[in-house]
């Protein structure tokens, strides 16, 4: 974790890592490593910086399950007031385990299985955030046998480009695997219109991850509510806007998203189309409330370089080898003084 991180909850106390006010060592000791420990206190707090910078529109703030899907952080969300963004039949089975009402889960992904959909429709959740007419039309014969209605809203791919880290995270474009075609949206919503077990409830988007200004989010809010006011106007009865999720966070010195000034871009537009508004923030609300803890198991000299191997490989940390993302070592005691010099610090499997 950078530094900038360590002065909130993670803070050096004489030279000891604390994690919250138990020391990072002591945690070590007790559970092993590799160990992620959140700060609850944290969580907490970056959930009520949306909940405040976006309360002029009553948001349902839907937490993204896959950013960590932890029974303890998704009861304390749940306590809150938050809802859950859902990815699988796992992780709507983890938001009801805690008691998050149906009515304030959403269900995205592109890879929606029929037994999920059949098991999401049962336990009614508010909303499918459809990605293809293929899911559509699948949801829509799961639906007439259930005999029931399917609420849903399409995902629009706005043809926008993310300033994202990584390419594998910019999803708001043309060429990405998520959403229907902005121009294909109206007549998919036609179609949906002549389907009894259909019902169209919102409109959703979702443009990439790590994005940290507002300017993105308003250019694909801009394109939706377009298409927004042209369906209701032709007798959709849509709801809600739901605007993804994707906010990012500090890894290092560079700011993450300036929660405040996106809502002072987003709410004005949303109480202007009265709509509601959906957020699924994830990582901007848990990644910044942990750390990993790994320990040194070798030193190796080895081609002019010097290994430091821990028990902590990509299984605990995917992004530094899937995405290049930069995540800052620290000791966990600083206080005896060491010579510094470069080295790479590995795990035990391939990365």
């Amino acid at each position: 974790m950078g530094e900038s991180v360590l002065t909130r909850p993670f803070r050096r106390i004489d030279g000891e890592l604390r994690c919250g006010d138990v020391p990072a060592a002591r945690l070590a000791a007790r559970f092993g490593t590799p160990l992620y420990v959140y700060d609850v206190r944290r969580i907490e707090q970056r959930y009520r910086a949306f909940a405040s910078a976006f309360a002029g529109v009553e948001p349902l703030i839907a937490y993204s399950v896959k950013a960590n899907g932890n029974l303890a952080v998704l009861d304390r969300l749940r306590r809150l007031g938050c809802g859950a963004d859902i990815t699988s039949r796992g992780e709507l089975f983890r938001a009801r385990k805690v008691g998050i009402p149906a009515n304030r889960i959403v269900f995205a992904g592109v890879g929606k299985t029929t037994d999920e959909l059949r098991e999401a429709l049962r336990e009614g959740v508010y909303g499918f955030n459809v990605e293809s007419r293929g899911e559509l039309e699948r949801l829509d014969a799961v639906a007439a046998d259930e005999a029931t209605v399917a609420p849903f809203a399409i995902r629009v791919n706005p043809d926008v480009q993310s300033p994202t880290p990584h390419e594998y995270t910019r999803t708001g474009h043309a060429t990405a695997k998520f959403g229907v075609p902005w121009n294909e949206t109206l007549e998919l919503y036609a179609w949906a219109s002549t389907r009894p077990h259909l019902r169209a409830r919102g409109i959703d988007v979702h443009i990439g991850s790590q994005i940290v200004q507002p300017e993105p989010y308003l250019a694909a809010l801009e394109r939706i509510l377009e298409l927004a006011d042209r369906l209701r106007r032709e007798g959709h009865g849509l709801e809600y806007v739901d605007l993804g999720g994707g906010y990012g966070i500090s890894y290092d010195e560079e700011p993450g998203m300036d929660v405040d000034a996106l809502a002072e871009e987003i709410a004005p537009r949303i109480l202007a189309a009265g709509l509601r508004l959906i957020l699924e923030p994830g990582r901007s609300i848990v990644g910044d409330a942990g750390v990993l803890l790994t320990r040194v198991e070798y030193v190796k000299e080895s081609g002019g370089k010097t290994f430091v191997i821990v028990d902590g490989g990509m299984s605990e940390l995917i992004r530094p080898s899937h995405y290049g993302g930069y995540h800052a070592v620290r000791r966990v005691d600083s206080r005896e003084t060491r010579p510094v010099r470069g080295v790479d610090v590995v795990g035990p499997i391939c990365e």
